[in-house]
């Protein structure tokens, strides 16, 4: 048996949280001392597990008590269920991952965000070259970028957006494709030429932030159709091995 002070320094999980889980019924403890104090065996361990576990995955907490008092409740179905739903969200993870990589990288310039007004990419800049402007594919762009004129820059950004239109229409065929790698190389030479060098290490990151959903994976899509998104990805994930 555990005290509620044990319980909380082992887990990290506060005294005032466990007598709450306990009045609303979520976590009662095995027993009580002589002075009113909770105790908790390791069948009140293992419930606590599960609760950390839905609360990791952001389920609220009526619904924790409803599922963990069921009594149709299966620990090891629903440990198998937290298990995929955890992969799931670690995936999202990686793509938020990568996307904010991308943005480190490039900033927005990397997909033309026709939806976002000229002052809110301004702002967007100005901020991105406070935090990552020391980066040397930043500088890169920059100096790059101030070659050109506004007129170029859009249709720069037009000729690149124009490149995903090619992948969709080679998206029915296989992404490790002759044409389809042949395409990823076009895309990777046209990004080193007008914005910054783009290895194989960058471009595979940027091909995660392609699908990563949002408003880059609808602009490609936009362009090339639905699916052009994954497409692009699968085939620069070949590509970079």
């Amino acid at each position: 048996m555990m005290t509620v002070k044990k319980v909380s320094e082992l887990t990290g999980v506060s005294i005032r949280t466990l007598r709450y889980y306990d009045e609303i019924g979520l976590l009662p403890p095995a027993s009580h001392t002589e002075g009113g104090y909770r105790l908790y065996d390791d069948t009140a361990l293992e419930r606590l597990q599960q609760i950390l576990l839905f609360r990791e995955l952001e389920f609220p907490l009526k619904d924790i008590v409803r599922i963990v008092s069921s009594p149709d409740f299966d620990r090891k179905k629903a440990l198998e269920q937290q298990i995929e739903l955890l992969e799931l969200k670690k995936q999202r993870l990686e793509y938020l991952i990568a996307f904010a990589r991308g943005i480190k990288l490039i900033g927005v310039r990397a997909v033309d965000f026709s939806a976002f007004d000229r002052s809110k990419l301004d702002e967007y800049a100005k901020r991105a070259k406070e935090q990552w402007g020391d980066t040397p594919e930043y500088k890169e762009l920059k100096e790059k970028e101030s070659h050109r004129t506004p007129e170029e820059e859009k249709q720069l950004m037009e000729r690149f957006m124009s490149l995903f239109a090619e992948f969709g229409e080679l998206k029915s065929g296989s992404p490790d494709s002759k044409e389809a790698q042949a395409m990823v190389k076009k895309l990777q030479d046209f990004i080193t030429e007008h914005l910054y060098t783009c290895t194989d290490k960058i471009l595979s990151g940027l091909g995660k932030m392609y699908a990563g959903g949002g408003e880059i994976s609808e602009n490609i899509d936009k362009v090339g159709g639905k699916g052009t998104a994954e497409f692009a990805a699968a085939a620069i994930e070949a590509y970079c091995g």
